[in-house]
């Protein structure tokens, strides 16, 4: 059984899905403390030949809250209009614009303020745009104490899926000792995704955009039999 686990992501860039599709259970984190470093609530797509920020506006809160116990802000209606014509602007010669603006719009219109079921919807609808069919997990649904960290923490949750085999992004394996998993039954893999170039109108192309940027210049049939295929797997 392959795991994957990882914090929850506005509509992030392909090797995020590929690491959803390349496991047979994703748990994605609720129960972490929400930071403004990151990609929690914000990505990039293209503008103009340049890569800009796309966001979710937060409604003011501890810096200590959890990721589940953020809300969108008050005025995110208003924002998320002026921000949809923004990417309206941004893709609209775009060959795949009319698909890739239902589905932007599918995700920018579910109705629940909660930042968390916010970007968890938003990974579900892009999984099913995609058809990968692997089981997304709440983290706070284990049994796992909130008091465990770093590999202690993604050896319990495997340990709780009966998963024996835990993929990793390529950016993190400088944080885990294959000999700690292996003493635990284990196997640490990590994914690393191939590089991938497709045209951008004319400009110099940009890559790691958000899939929403993928969607507007390629074909759904494209990006299920090949982009979502196309990484590695590393053994270390």
């Amino acid at each position: 059984m392959k795991v994957a686990i990882m914090q929850p992501y506005f509509l992030p860039y392909i090797g995020y899905f590929q690491l959803i599709n390349a496991v047979d259970k994703f748990v994605i984190y609720d129960n972490i403390q929400y930071t403004k470093k990151g990609w929690i609530n914000r990505n990039r797509i293209l503008l103009n030949g340049k890569d800009v920020f796309i966001t979710l506006p937060l409604l003011h809160d501890s810096d200590y809250s959890d990721i589940k116990d953020r809300k969108l802000a008050d005025n995110f209606a208003l924002f998320a209009q002026k921000q949809r014509r923004m990417v309206e602007q941004a893709y609209r010669k775009a060959p795949h614009f009319k698909t890739g603006m239902a589905v932007y719009d599918l995700i920018m219109t579910f109705d629940d303020f909660n930042l968390f079921y916010f970007i968890y919807n938003s990974v579900f609808r892009i999984c099913q745009f995609l058809d990968i069919h692997t089981e997304i997990i709440i983290s706070s649904s284990l049994p796992v104490s909130s008091d465990l960290r770093g590999a202690n923490k993604v050896m319990s949750i495997c340990k709780a899926l009966q998963g024996d085999v835990y993929v990793n992004p390529i950016g993190g394996i400088e944080l885990y000792q294959n000999s700690e998993f292996m003493a635990n039954g284990i196997l640490l893999q990590f994914l690393k995704p191939n590089e991938i170039q497709y045209l951008q109108f004319q400009n110099k192309f940009v890559p790691w955009l958000s899939i929403i940027d993928l969607i507007m210049f390629n074909s759904v049939e494209r990006i299920r039999n090949e982009y979502l295929l196309n990484y590695s797997i590393l053994k270390v």
